[in-house]
């Protein structure tokens, strides 16, 4: 995930938090605003201290990074994203962390379209 697409700051954080809309799995809570001043989409990682120390909260951040860099092209432009993490998503491989997130993503409609997945399962 570049680095002009993560959200930073705390007021933008909390625009999201009131504004935006929420979907949730058991893995993750998605908050999801549309921003049209925006070509892109941004995303704000959050990860409680009831995860687990700093190094596991930090590892956690870094595979949710790699996640959403995998599923980049496949997210909605226009887009403020606030991605929270729960207990549980520290013993998951990358590979059930992506899937998660997708699933998540897809709740909340942030996703371009259904049928382009469809078709590279084929």
């Amino acid at each position: 995930m570049h680095h002009s697409h993560r959200l930073k700051k705390n007021e933008d954080f909390q625009i999201v938090f009131q504004k935006g809309k929420s979907a949730a799995n058991r893995q993750f809570v998605i908050y999801a605003l549309t921003n049209r001043e925006q070509s892109g989409f941004r995303a704000g990682i959050s990860v409680s201290k009831k995860i687990g120390n700093a190094v596991v909260r930090n590892r956690v951040k870094r595979l949710i990074r790699q996640a959403v860099a995998h599923l980049e092209e496949q997210i909605t432009h226009s887009k403020d994203l606030v991605i929270i993490a729960r207990q549980g998503v520290e013993k998951l491989t990358l590979q059930e962390l992506e899937s998660a997130l997708r699933h998540a993503l897809k709740r909340a409609h942030v996703l371009k379209s259904v049928e382009s997945d469809r078709k590279k399962r084929g």
